[in-house]
């Protein structure tokens, strides 16, 4: 709901798509060999002197101009339509700004207008404080006394990792004037917004830490819970346009698993999910939209319990809903037949967690699934025609170039369609680092090292495995995700016409990390990128 003439309560900033050259060049600054730049070097092309991403060179290259930019968050945000929705029905006006980057003008507009109270930065996927700090500045010039109020899993995250004056500085940094720390926060949100709105203190609002004269007040930390079926989209806010043919949901919250890397569910608290009658209620309000053709279940894990997911599968049979759909999968909670039982559903693609291919290794991260159960998965899908992409860890605690080889094989043997490995990332909020003594983890970041290898160990083999396996195929990281698969296939792109694009992409890619020197990408291999570039933007039609 964009508010009329009146006042608004507040505006929902979804993404920042910040700055991308920035930050690759802040992040180069910590060393060509750390950690953190492997992390982005391997997820842009060097030409002009400018990194692009993957959909940065397609926007470029594609002729004649495509249609509209290419875009890896060319959907209207979930966080946006939850929110929204959360706050008008405690009776809150609002207003949104799904892209920053491309809304900056309207935003503009509607701040100078007088008419805002508040603005709420929202930070999924942040990993940085640079996307917020750039949506704080751009606020306080135009609308220097608007509240700005910040959460989400950034904050979250921060509020683990960091205490005292370490903390405060970065709240400092960051430049908000009111911060969300709660597990959840929507409710802690409407309560800060009635306040300011009332003029009564904050003090009073539970899971907020907010700067009152040169120091910072910290209210009373308590769990917040908020009802999945008490809380579902109201999709009739928001215009039918700034759906176009996506839209992402969810049928439950937090995970029932306790990977060692992960630090989700000790965030998220406790699992739960929608029953199956919720479940059809939020699908038949999803294809009463127009237009729509591509769902993405975020559930963490989707096919748990196995029962329900059957019973959600046999709803979408039973009821023909004409969209596709994607989503996370635990191979080890299917079979065949549930797997058959998705491609009737419509299922186009899954996101598989295998992070290992050593059983070993899965062990200490205390995986329930094993190499057999991801062969045996990526076997039934390919059969049944699902696009399969799979994401992995290098460098986990324990971690050896035996293990390693484990993994290589894994992706020859298995042949995802897509995959990525990534960086161990040491987090002290995940559980192995209740652990670091046993496996003599120091550091933390993309900055360590333990008994079995450091992080510089861990990105040459990584670098090795991008320059090697030609098949499955590498996805990029920044600004290229699974979900721009399905994106640009009804953008008029086919599957082939997508791995060629990727292939020729990151072959530019290992060229200029094998040249570092050389100036101009060679001939034959800019060809081979552009030419995959070309595609008939055609309008067509996924639905099931």
């Amino acid at each position: 709901m964009r508010a009329g003439a009146g006042a608004v309560d507040c505006v929902l900033i979804g993404f920042n798509d910040f700055d991308f050259p920035e930050y690759v060049q802040s992040v180069a600054a910590t060393g060509r060999h750390a950690g953190a730049f492997q992390d982005v070097r391997l997820s842009y092309v060097d030409i002009d002197g400018q990194p692009l991403r993957a959909l940065d060179v397609l926007s470029r290259y594609h002729q004649p101009v495509a249609t509209r930019r290419f875009h890896n968050a060319d959907f209207l945000w979930p966080v946006i339509t939850y929110l929204g929705t959360f706050l008008a029905r405690h009776g809150f006006t609002f207003d949104y700004v799904n892209l920053f980057q491309e809304e900056k003008e309207r935003l503009a507009d509607v701040l100078r207008s007088g008419r805002v109270r508040t603005v709420a930065i929202t930070t999924t996927l942040y990993v940085s404080p640079h996307p917020i700090q750039e949506i704080v500045g751009f606020v306080r010039d135009r609308a220097p006394d608007v509240t700005i109020i910040v959460g989400g899993p950034y904050i979250a995250n921060l509020m683990a990792a960091a205490h005292g004056p370490g903390l405060e500085a970065a709240l400092s940094n960051l430049g908000a004037d009111i911060y969300v720390v709660g597990r959840e926060g929507e409710l802690a949100l409407s309560r800060t917004l009635a306040a300011l709105r009332d003029g009564r203190e904050l003090h009073a609002v539970d899971n907020l830490v907010f700067r009152q004269g040169s120091g910072w007040v910290y209210t009373r930390q308590a769990p917040e819970s908020n009802s999945l079926s008490e809380n579902m989209v109201d999709y009739k806010l928001f215009p039918p346009s700034a759906f176009t043919e996506f839209v992402t949901t969810r049928t439950a919250k937090s995970c029932p698993f306790s990977c060692s890397f992960c630090g989700f569910p000790q965030r998220a608290g406790k699992y739960t999910y929608l029953e199956l009658a919720d479940v059809e209620r939020e699908l038949d309000n999803i294809a009463a939209l127009p237009g729509i053709s591509a769902v993405t279940f975020i559930d963490d894990t989707f096919n748990v319990p196995k029962v329900r997911f059957r019973e959600i599968l046999q709803l979408m049979i039973d009821k023909r809903y004409r969209f596709r759909w994607n989503s996370y999968y635990r191979s080890d909670h299917g079979d065949a037949r549930t797997i058959d039982m998705m491609r009737q559903a419509g299922c186009e693609g899954v996101f598989l967690g295998i992070e290992s291919g050593s059983d070993e290794q899965l062990s200490r991260m205390n995986k329930t699934a094993r190499r057999a159960d991801y062969l045996s998965a990526l076997r039934e899908f390919r059969r049944a025609g699902i696009s399969t992409y799979a994401s992995l860890i290098v460098g986990f605690p324990g971690e050896t170039a035996e293990t390693v080889a484990e993994t290589e094989s894994l992706l020859v043997q298995g042949q995802p369609d897509f995959f990525r490995a990534q960086l161990w990332y040491c987090d002290p909020v995940t559980p192995i680092w209740q652990r670091r003594k046993e496996f003599g983890i120091a550091g933390r970041g993309f900055t360590w090292r333990h008994d079995t290898m450091d992080a510089a160990e861990a990105c040459a083999h990584i670098e090795r495995i991008f320059g090697s396996i030609d098949s499955p195929i590498w996805m990029p990281q920044y600004g290229f995700e699974q979900w721009s698969v399905f994106y640009l296939l009804r953008r008029g792109m086919s599957m082939e016409g997508i791995k060629d694009f990727l292939r020729a992409f990151n072959a530019v890619v290992r060229e200029q990390i094998r040249h570092p020197d050389r100036a101009e990408i060679h001939p034959a291999l800019l060809d081979r990128l552009i030419s995959s570039c070309q595609f008939d933007e055609a309008p067509i039609s996924l639905a099931s």
